[in-house]
């Protein structure tokens, strides 16, 4: 099975799983334990995206309490942290498999690192699915229903697209004409010594 493939299934087991009770609460109960590692990191990385999905939905409405808009703010900051740890996990994962790989004198380097095409991959699966179920609205206009089939057939060709281009990617670090470099995410605004607010109100 290519990388892709197993990628895609993982992150739609993931999605199904949280739907079964939709609760943004609840504890990941990951399949994969860590003796199959990219599954497990795989399946991590898309519950944590799929629980901030609906985080982000549930902080848009105009109905919220302002003090509950706050707290999620900070979960959805906390959210993003693990989302990047987990693609620096599946980095080293990758980094790891290439790594007696003999590079090409001439080897390119690619503008991001696999684990943030992967990264990129799995938010595509959480909008194919949602748009999918846009789509099987039966409350929902004609026209409505129509506008997401056609977002749901360019999200479908968009899986399609990305899927060869990260195999293509994967092929060209197995064989050496490209090699990766990976820059760790040096985020600032959760580092109390990075960020002015934070170490301003330590003083």
């Amino acid at each position: 099975m290519k990388f892709t493939e197993k990628a895609w299934q993982i992150f739609n087991q993931s999605i199904n799983d949280y739907h079964i009770y939709d609760d943004v609460n609840r504890t990941i109960e990951n399949p994969y334990d860590e003796s199959n590692l990219i599954e497990h990191l795989l399946y991590k990385k898309n519950w944590i995206d799929t629980v901030q999905w609906h985080l982000e939905d549930i902080i848009r409405d105009p109905q919220i309490d302002p003090v509950e808009a706050l707290s999620l703010k900070r979960w959805i900051d906390k959210s993003n942290q693990e989302r990047t740890d987990m693609v620096e996990y599946v980095d080293s994962w990758f980094l790891q498999q290439y790594a007696n790989v003999e590079v090409k004198a001439d080897a390119k380097i690619n503008t991001e690192s696999p684990a943030w095409a992967v990264d990129r991959f799995s938010i595509l699966s959480l909008k194919v699915y949602h748009m999918q179920q846009e789509v099987d609205r039966t409350d929902a206009t004609p026209e409505h229903i129509a506008a997401c089939q056609t977002k749901l057939d360019i999200l479908k060709q968009q899986h399609q697209d990305m899927s060869i281009a990260i195999e293509e990617l994967l092929e060209d670090f197995q064989n050496g004409s490209k090699y990766m470099k990976v820059y760790k995410q040096m985020k600032m605004y959760n580092d109390e010594s990075l960020n002015p607010v934070l170490y301003a109100n330590k003083k």
